[in-house]
Parts: structure tokens; C-alpha cells; sequence
């Protein structure tokens, strides 16, 4: 079986993307800079990576140095490589760690790379999507086999509305009509491996529902026993969230305008998976009543 190395091992996804390779028979290289932080359980229900990596790359994937030869002797790249709440460069991660990884996947000649982006990264003015945009339209160009994976967003992300919910009161974005269709990471690792090969593509993917955020909120104070209490904020107060973020630094302001951007505009892709959202809010609100 081919070996596939997983960049971003650590993440919400790429635990799971983990976890599916193993299970399909794949040999895993994980890269990652803590094989202790690895082995341990990830956020919001991903899975240690304990037993489940054949071959463990340890370092920085922002040094150049580091990322030469880290291909040597695979078959695959998968990367679910990127920053949203951590303290780093969207630029030095999403593109150019994404970026030395591909040179590095070219001269060994591996088969094929797999990314995997946002929906609408295209379309974005936050630092966050134009990296990504700008490595997806790179690897285009690349001679290797490579596949594009474009979710409308995770579970993951929406974790802050059942933190909300127990509070009681729901905030909800200026157009709370907006759709999204979030997606489980085991269900994203899934569709991913899937379409691992030698042929070219790209995809937009969901989970199983659409919903609204309004629908959302509902769901998220429900599975907190909590009335329903919802209020939305209005653009104006959204846009002056965005510009307060932005004097407090680049990276406060860029997360910002990433997360204002999520929350303006459809994002469903073609549905896919078996974990819905209820379900993930009343896990959620069992952990946090134990």
C-alpha cells in the first residue's frame, strides 16, 4: 500500500485524515512539529494518533530546511496544512509551508497531492483565503496528480454557537438567512481518501444538512436546554468588530475579517457523510455537563 504523507496531522482534520488512511491500509509519514502533542486526543473529539503512524516527520514546516526531503520515498501528499486560530502567518503557512512541500513532492516524484482549501477561498480579501487561493492556483500548474478539496466548513467551526448556547443568549451574523452546510472531520477524511489517485480534480463538499444560521442557533440552544433567545448583529456592528480586531494587530484583524467573511455568504457544497450537526451540539453539551 502506498505511503501518504500527511501534513497538518495535528489539526481537527487532519487527525481524522489520519485516522482513515490507517484503517484503509495506507502507511502514514505524519508531519508534525510534537509527536507528544500527536499522541494525545485532539480538539473536539479528534483522535490521538498513537499507533496509527508508520513514519513521524518532527519539525517546523515553516523551515525550508526542514521540509526538503520529507517526501523521500512516499507515494502521496495529503495536506490539510493551515492557520486559523493559531499564532502564525496565514502566508507562511497556507502558502508557502503548502508551497516548499510541493517543490519537495516534485523532485521526489511522488504520484500525487491532495489539499485541501476552503469553498470560496477565491472570492476572499482576508490574508487567511487569499494564501490559500493562491497555493491552490500553484498547485494547478504542478506535473504531479493533484486534487483540490473545497469544504463549506467544519464542525470544529461552529463549536463557538454551543458555547454561546449555554450562555442563553444566541448572537446570530447580519444575514442569519445565510446557508452553510458544515461537515464532520471523519466524514471530510473520508471524502478525501476517496479521491486520492492518479487523476486530477477539484470538489466542493458539505455534511449531509443545509442549514441556516438562524437554524443553527436554534439547534445549538436546544441541545443546551436553553429557550430560545437569539439576536442578530447588525452589519455595522459586525464591520466595527473587523476594525477593532485590526488595531490590536495583523493577525487579530485577519482572523477577524476571515471569520466576517464565513459568516456573509452561502458556503454548501455537494452533500456527503453521516454525522449531523444535533448530534455533534449534544455531544458537545455532554462533555460540558459531566
Amino acid at each position: 500500500m502506498d505511503t501518504v504523507v500527511v501534513a497538518g496531522a495535528t489539526g481537527y482534520l487532519g487527525r481524522h485524515v489520519v485516522d482513515e488512511l490507517a484503517r484503509r491500509g495506507y502507511a502514514v509519514r505524519a508531519v508534525v512539529r510534537s509527536r507528544e502533542r500527536a499522541e494525545q486526543p485532539g480538539p473536539f473529539g479528534a483522535p490521538s494518533l498513537r499507533g496509527l503512524v508508520a513514519d513521524w516527520a518532527v519539525g517546523p514546516v515553516t523551515d525550508p530546511a526542514f521540509v526538503a526531503g520529507v517526501c523521500a520515498g512516499a507515494d502521496r501528499v495529503v495536506s490539510a496544512l493551515g492557520v486559523t486560530r493559531q499564532k502564525a502567518s496565514p502566508w507562511d503557512v497556507d502558502f508557502l509551508a503548502n508551497l516548499h512541500l510541493l517543490e519537495d513532492a516534485e523532485r521526489e516524484r511522488l504520484r500525487s497531492f491532495l489539499y485541501v482549501n476552503v469553498l470560496h477561498a477565491g472570492s476572499g480579501r482576508s490574508l487567511i483565503l487569499r494564501a490559500k487561493a493562491a497555493f491552490a492556483a500553484v498547485l494547478g500548474r504542478s506535473s504531479l496528480a493533484h486534487q483540490v478539496v473545497n469544504p463549506s466548513g467544519y464542525f470544529s467551526d461552529l463549536s463557538d454557537f454551543a458555547s454561546m448556547a449555554r450562555t442563553g443568549l444566541m448572537l446570530l451574523p447580519p444575514a442569519p438567512d445565510v446557508r452553510v452546510s458544515p461537515i464532520h472531520g471523519a466524514d471530510l477524511a473520508r471524502f478525501c481518501v476517496d479521491r486520492l489517485g492518479d487523476q486530477s480534480g477539484s470538489w466542493d463538499v458539505g455534511g449531509p444538512d443545509v442549514f441556516t444560521y438562524a437554524e443553527i442557533g436554534r439547534l445549538a440552544l436546544a441541545a443546551a436546554g436553553r429557550a430560545e433567545r437569539m439576536v442578530t448583529v447588525p452589519k455595522g456592528v459586525l464591520s466595527a468588530a473587523v476594525w477593532v480586531a485590526s488595531r490590536l494587530g495583523e493577525r487579530p484583524g485577519d482572523l477577524a475579517r476571515f471569520f466576517a467573511e464565513g459568516l456573509t455568504q452561502d458556503a454548501v457544497g455537494e452533500p456527503f457523510g453521516e454525522h449531523h450537526l444535533a448530534d455533534h451540539f449534544a455531544e458537545l453539551a455532554s462533555r460540558t455537563a459531566r
